[in-house]
């Protein structure tokens, strides 16, 4: 055997926790000096990133293993590397690499008869890409808008629908609900790239992708204008595009014709206070109690999308009211897969109190109904599909669809919606056994699939084996309160207590301190206090091993030094206790 041609080091000997803390130490200098305005450094730091082994291994490891997509061909046909050539091609990415077009793939879009174009790039060029998003994200997110979620880090749209929550609790509101007409195909490639206003090679770079043009079947298209979806740096680069909009809504402020109860204005801080502008992606909302404000605003909108080439989709866009109707629209709106709505609330529910008196109302947001028909028209289907196959299979194939619909919807006001779906999805499933066994009638079947569990006479389980299998049911999901992201805070800013706590994943701590941060909430298990930065933090044994204690999650609590020292006296773990 030729030993020569053999690595130093193979793929799965590479410590990635020790170069994730390298890249995210480089990640937090950049988000920083540009905090700060520091344009010099933030350039120089993005060119050290960049020509880092450690960042262009994390980029390949993302396109190759991490992304869901990653089994997608471009027009190299290459899906899947080895170990091997995941090691060659962590030396093959540089900037001014040649760039070749990416391939055209439609997707159908969810709830609609429409396709989604995706431009899937070459694996090589998928790399590159991640190394750039690697060093551009963090100057960016020291930039971006606070009311910004789409696309962004430790963002989600749950924040999003937060935002408006927050915008509208103690007053209705007008409502501008508008989508962004193909917004990812018709960003204006000039105005991006003059808005990003990075380094020559990075930008030739960058340039080199938008027209690369895009090959559908044997044809060659050339792309004058947008940011192919599919691209690992393209939902970075439409926030970049439309980053500003807030800004722009709140220049507006000073022109608001807003008066006191004495006639007189009020001040420019005021008005900016009264109007939200919250985005996700390419879909936003601007709310006001003004409708005069809001048609100003999607005025001045359009005029600001125009210049970088987008406009407003008129069948997704809308003006409504929250808590009335507006023309022949009816009250609230659909964002996210929600629907925001206000209630007017009689006698025995006064609802919310503002400044000590009645509102009136109440705010409710619940999963819309285009969710909840588009939800049970795929449980229907999957249940339709698989009349033929055995229980345990259909409780596989239904168990992620039910899960991951439910976790989505668990934090606003969803359990009746989930008990009507779960009792729609019952009469299918015995629908769904009755055509397995058309020789018996609805009772046997409902005694062959369905078992009495505690507290639940409609449990879908399976009887044979010693591990039976369980229907998730809807109604069974807990529901539980979401708690927004802090205004324009960043996973890049160094905050990791607050980010460990909130993901249960930190680079800059161990895997262990940061689920045990999210699972305690930030607060320490002795004196109920929340960790802050700079406080010392330990691991400590809720029973001492000395003892007989375990090394398990169960058995570990986070307390900070002092604590854990007055704790330790005491638990037996030193064989007889101390005074303090």
């Amino acid at each position: 055997m030729n030993t020569a041609l053999k690595p130093m080091y193979e793929w799965k000997d590479i410590d990635w926790r020790k170069l994730e803390r390298k890249v995210f130490k480089l990640q937090k200098r950049i988000y920083q000096a540009s905090s700060r305005g520091n344009v010099k450094l933030v350039r120089k730091l993005q060119k050290l990133l960049i020509s880092s082994r450690s960042a262009r291994a994390l980029s390949v490891r993302r396109v190759t293993q991490d992304n869901q997509g990653k089994k997608t061909a471009g027009v190299d046909g290459i899906k899947s590397l080895t170990p091997n050539l995941r090691l060659t091609l962590i030396n093959e990415i540089k900037l001014g690499s040649k760039v070749k077009p990416t391939r055209r793939v439609w997707i159908p879009k969810p709830g609609s008869e429409e396709k989604r174009p995706l431009g899937i790039p070459t694996m090589k060029d998928r790399a590159l890409q991640a190394l750039v998003k690697l060093a551009l994200e963090p100057e960016w997110e020291a930039r971006f808008e606070p009311n910004s979620y789409g696309f962004r880090p430790g963002r989600s749209c749950h924040d999003a629908v937060g935002a408006i929550f927050i915008s509208i609790p103690l007053k209705s509101k007008y409502v501008l609900d508008a989508d962004i007409s193909k917004c990812f195909d018709r960003i204006n490639h000039e105005v991006l790239l003059k808005k990003l206003n990075t380094y020559p090679t990075l930008r030739r770079q960058i340039r080199a992708w938008l027209k690369a043009g895009v090959m559908d079947g044997k044809s060659l298209f050339p792309t004058i204008e947008g940011t192919p979806q599919g691209g690992v740096i393209s939902p970075l680069l439409a926030n970049i595009a439309l980053h500003g909009m807030e800004e722009l809504i709140m220049g507006l402020a000073p022109k608001f014709d807003m008066k006191r109860p004495d006639n007189t204005q009020l001040s420019v801080r005021d008005k900016r206070k009264s109007i939200s502008l919250i985005r996700y992606a390419d879909d936003f909302v601007i709310v006001h109690e003004n409708l005069e404000v809001i048609k100003l605003c999607k005025a001045e909108t359009e005029k600001w999308l125009s210049d970088i080439g987008l406009e407003l989709k008129p069948s997704k866009t809308r003006l409504a009211h929250t808590l009335n109707k507006l023309e022949d629209e009816e009250p609230g709106f659909n964002f996210l897969g929600f629907n925001v709505r206000q209630f007017p609330v009689g006698k025995y529910n006064s609802g919310s109190r503002s400044r000590g008196g009645l509102l009136g109302f109440k705010t409710i947001i619940t999963p819309s109904k285009e969710s909840q028909k588009r939800h049970y028209r795929k449980v229907a289907e999957v249940i339709d599909k698989l009349r033929g196959v055995s229980q345990a299979i259909l409780i596989m194939k239904l168990n992620p669809i039910i899960r991951g619909w439910c976790n989505y919807f668990s934090t606003v006001v969803s359990q009746k919606i989930f008990e009507r779906l779960w009792h729609l999805v019952v009469w299918k499933l015995l629908k769904w056994g009755r055509h397995r066994h058309r020789n018996k009638g609805r009772g046997w079947t409902r005694l062959k699939y369905f078992k009495t569990l505690v507290g639940n006479n409609w449990a879908f389980v399976t009887r044979e084996g010693k591990n039976p299998l369980m229907l998730i049911q809807h109604s069974s999901t807990e529901i539980k309160r979401y708690v927004k992201v802090k205004g324009a805070a960043s996973p890049y800013d160094g905050d990791w207590i607050y980010w460990s706590s909130r993901m249960g994943v930190h680079p800059e701590v161990t895997t262990r301190v940061a689920t045990l941060l999210k699972r305690q909430k930030g607060i320490c298990a002795h004196c109920g206090n929340y960790f802050t930065d700079g406080d010392s933090i330990e691991v400590d044994h809720r029973v001492p091993t000395s003892i007989g204690g375990r090394n398990s999650y169960d058995n570990w609590q986070l307390l900070h030094r002092h604590c854990h020292d007055k704790k330790t006296a005491f638990d037996g773990s030193l064989g007889k206790k101390l005074a303090h």
